[in-house]
């Protein structure tokens, strides 16, 4: 026997429509390439995104044809994601912050046939396109005035070129397993993989979003994803905020704290989501200014783990609820989220903040456990850790092309690479990446603890732990340290301040001092780099 219902596909466009119905009055403002703050509204953004759907159906493209985008968040980013899925291609977010040659191995592996690019990243396409034989158009986000010259054949000022349409276009009809997206991994080992978002799992990734014990924003939030599309759908928000209808703020090209700070302050941001070094520039912002936060209510810190004084710097000094999450690009990218549940309600002060140091709880729509080296499930005691593995209908299956096969079982589980554990709460932690954690003497230490433990002293502004080979423990840890401006922490001062938070096998047997420490392009700490850069270094006991 069967249900009774209509069969109403789960299509990305509908959450377009319901925005332009329900909230059609509400902004997107941007802080557009050009400079000035622009505003629009969702009634526009799909008024101008069904001509964009329009003019890639007129001129040849249709379903399945994958479509880049080389831009940062603005309100014409997203009307051009919204037109290009609604005529049944398929976005592709191109990560600007990657080498020029991998970004253009992964256009070439997607098979991209048009490319939306910022006027920021003119030179970058100019550098890329020629080596993707596949591409046959260029529409650069701008308009005639503001058009560069380029050696780019075909592009077009995507303002001149929307003046070919009339909007008048229905959405195609797709299956809603149909593709809408893709998103490449960061490639940290090996070549960079192919993850395909379809409309089902986009449009089911955004209801997970929405959820009070998830992002929980509602139409009567200003939502300011300061995480680029690029970086996994922003995080979901560019279809989860319209979805519910909240006003967007897009911030552009700018990632300074000041730039940050001026538009969480004009616009009354009240929820937010980024990385860590974000944050760690935003609040640099605020000490060197005295400036407060008296709008926003909650900020969503990702990507990689979010140090404890930075969950204690805003929640203490500026009233802020700090959401410390956790997710992947295979995932659409949300896994877990640290709202507390009732039973921490009692919690204050140290208690509070060694629960909301864990990367919480999944919502529902996704499955987790975690496995030793056998596959054998391990217990949620919140001590013993291993493999973690997840699922769900918005979990990748595969890869684009069939790379990495092997992060996927027969019963449809994921391994994430991660190594983690789940308390008796169901609250997860991740305490390292399998290829970073050290094992030293056969015993597990959590790299990602050291470092949020390091950055909590007054003189550390950011801090990496690597392992480096040893003659009887095999590995032993590096503290890699970038001090604040001004101060000069020793080696000394630095154990000093460890000891008694961890166990002292666990205390890093050097401190080596660097200018800056290697970040990837969505920003984690690269631990490759590291582990070259110091893979002759004699430790003391060594």
């Amino acid at each position: 026997m069967h249900g009774l219902m209509q069969d109403w596909p789960l299509l990305c466009h509908k959450i377009l429509d319901h925005a332009a119905r329900q909230h059609g009055g509400r902004e997107i403002v941007s802080r557009s390439v050009e400079g000035p703050i622009e505003r629009t509204t969702y009634a526009a953004v799909r008024a101008r995104a069904l001509k964009v759907a329009q003019l890639l159906a007129r001129q040849g493209y249709g379903e399945g044809d994958r479509i880049a985008t080389l831009a940062w968040n603005t309100g014409r980013h997203l009307e051009a994601w919204y037109g290009i899925m609604g005529m049944g291609g398929v976005y592709h977010t191109l990560n600007p912050r990657l080498f020029p040659d991998q970004i253009a191995w992964i256009m070439k592996d997607a098979g991209d046939r048009v490319l939306f690019v910022d006027l920021s990243f003119m030179a970058l396409a100019e550098a890329i396109v020629p080596q993707v034989p596949s591409i046959e158009k260029v529409i650069v986000f701008t308009d005639a005035a503001h058009m560069p010259q380029t050696s780019l054949e075909n592009a077009v000022a995507y303002e001149e070129w929307l003046k070919g349409a009339d909007g008048d276009f229905a959405w195609v009809t797709l299956e809603e397993g149909a593709a809408c997206g893709m998103c490449y991994t960061s490639g940290t080992t090996g070549n960079p993989k192919g993850v395909v978002y379809s409309h089902r799992s986009n449009v089911l990734h955004a209801m997970i979003a929405c959820m009070p014990d998830a992002m929980g924003i509602s139409c009567r939030d200003v939502v300011m994803p300061v995480v680029p599309m690029f970086h996994a759908n922003a995080w979901g928000l560019a279809q989860s905020a319209p979805m519910i209808g909240a006003t967007l703020v897009m911030p552009g090209p700018r990632m300074d704290g000041a730039a940050i700070w001026e538009l969480l302050d004009t616009e009354r941001v009240s929820f937010t989501a980024a990385v860590p070094t974000v944050w760690l520039m935003l609040l640099n912002h605020l000490e060197e200014t005295g400036r407060k936060l008296p709008h926003l209510n909650k900020v969503v810190i990702g990507g990689s783990a979010c140090p404890r004084a930075m969950t204690r710097k805003f929640e203490a000094d500026y009233g802020v609820e700090v959401i410390h999450a956790w997710g992947m690009t295979e995932m659409s990218p949300l896994g877990t989220l640290g709202t507390l549940k009732p039973e921490h309600d009692g919690l204050a002060g140290e208690a509070r903040l060694d629960v909301k140091q864990k990367q919480g709880f999944p919502p529902f729509g996704v499955e987790m456990k975690v496995t030793d080296d056998e596959n054998r499930e391990l217990p949620w005691d919140g001590r013993t850790f291993g493999r973690l593995k997840v699922r769900g209908p918005a979990v990748a299956k595969a890869y684009y092309g069939g790379a990495g096969a092997e992060q996927f079982d027969e019963e449809g589980w994921f391994d994430t690479g991660d190594v983690a554990h789940i308390d008796a709460e169901g609250f997860m932690q991740i305490t390292d990446r399998a290829k970073d954690v050290i094992k030293s003497g056969g015993e597990w230490i959590s790299t990602i603890e050291l470092e949020n433990l390091a950055v909590g002293h007054p003189d550390v502004a950011e801090a990496a732990v690597i392992g480096v080979a040893h003659p009887k423990w095999d590995e032993r840890p590096l503290l890699v340290v970038v001090a604040k401006a001004g101060r000069t922490p020793t080696k000394a001062d630095l154990i000093a301040y460890l000891e008694g938070k961890v166990a002292k096998w666990w205390l890093p047997d050097d401190v080596a001092f660097v200018d800056e420490i290697p970040h990837t392009a969505t920003g984690k700490i690269q631990k490759t780099t590291l582990r070259e850069q110091f893979r002759d270094h004699v430790l003391p006991a060594a």
